[in-house]
């Protein structure tokens, strides 16, 4: 019998596609609290810092904070022109999945009990480049430096981990154009990495999953 207590999780993006099947497989075992920007137990949007403090707040005290939402956009290079952030087409990946994330995991340090996680997401474009997907290799790059230096600083025992899933065979409908000749995963499959994120003992770890 399994000697795993039951944890109260908040889960950004709860009403994605790796979302929906992350709250399948931690739900079986543990409290979840959905949140996410249009649906859920709790409205997030993670581009404001004051809508995540509220959300935190709603959800009280925690013992791991999980984010599976994140976008960034899908513009050829030749396409980007040089332009501050609030104009540049790299401005929604570093406000949304870059900086909602990091700010995300900063806010949680006050919710989340002794010894509790926080899970983040990127994906298969850091170390596998597509055409078009430049904002998404940055910015998922930039979210695992992160994670590996915050590991080394958060207080009182808690937790940092990413999962980096390859794209997704249920969303391949909508983007194999810019992902051919990848071999895409089952999210239940990706969504173990979250179960050995939160469950695990390791710290400042990148779970891909491929």
């Amino acid at each position: 019998m399994s000697d795993t207590p039951r944890l109260r999780v908040l889960l950004v993006g709860a009403s994605g596609t790796l979302g929906r099947a992350v709250a399948a497989e931690l739900g079986a075992r543990h409290d979840i609290i959905a949140a996410g920007s249009k649906s859920g137990d709790i409205r997030i949007d993670i581009t404001d810092p004051a809508s995540i403090a509220t959300a935190l707040k709603q959800a009280g005290e925690l013992d791991a904070v999980v984010c599976a939402a994140g976008e960034v956009a899908f513009v050829p290079l030749a396409a980007i022109e040089p332009a501050a952030i609030a104009e540049s087409v790299y401005g929604l990946g570093l406000r949304n999945k870059l900086m909602g994330q990091v700010n995300l995991a900063l806010a949680a340090r006050a919710q989340l009990r002794d010894g509790g996680s926080i899970t983040l997401t990127t994906g298969i474009l850091t170390d596998n480049p597509i055409a078009a997907g430049s904002s998404a290799t940055m910015v998922n790059a930039a979210v695992e430096g992160f994670v590996r230096a915050a590991a080394i600083e958060l207080p009182r025992g808690i937790r940092i981990n990413v999962v980096s899933p390859n794209v997704l065979q249920e969303s391949m409908p909508a983007y194999a154009p810019f992902f051919r000749g990848f071999e895409p995963v089952a999210a239940a499959r990706a969504a173990l990495a979250y179960s050995r994120s939160v469950e695990g003992l390791q710290t400042g770890q990148v779970y891909r999953v491929v």
